[in-house]
């Protein structure tokens, strides 16, 4: 009797092994769960975006400024030439370095 219960507890561990296994794979291999588990960081690195991408990125980027139409103007700019905007609403360019180097002509930051 012992021996039977263990065989059938054996079997139903495998069983709850494997559709665990198969529920990971389907997370995995799925493109919309991946888009949504890593659209935080989606447009951070140079070059990750694409220029469509750009308005919806900087409207964020500017959303703590009172001076918005610049840092609109500029961010989009910037977003333009590098395809990447760092995270958050101040600070983090060091996430893309050409929005980071690119300066204005005396020398401070052209991109907000």
């Amino acid at each position: 009797m012992a021996g039977k219960l263990s065989i059938v507890l054996f079997v139903i561990l495998v069983v709850f092994l494997a559709q665990n296994q198969v529920s990971r794979a389907k997370l995995v291999l799925d493109p919309k769960l991946q888009t949504q588990r890593n659209n935080q960081m989606y447009g951070v690195s140079q070059g990750s975006l694409h220029p469509q991408d750009c308005l919806p990125k900087c409207t964020y980027r500017c959303s703590q400024t009172s001076f918005k139409k610049p840092c609109m103007f500029f961010c989009q700019k910037c977003c333009s030439k590098c395809l990447c905007v760092p995270p958050g609403t101040y600070g983090n360019k060091q996430t893309c370095p050409c929005y980071n180097n690119w300066k204005t002509k005396e020398g401070g930051p052209k991109c907000p």
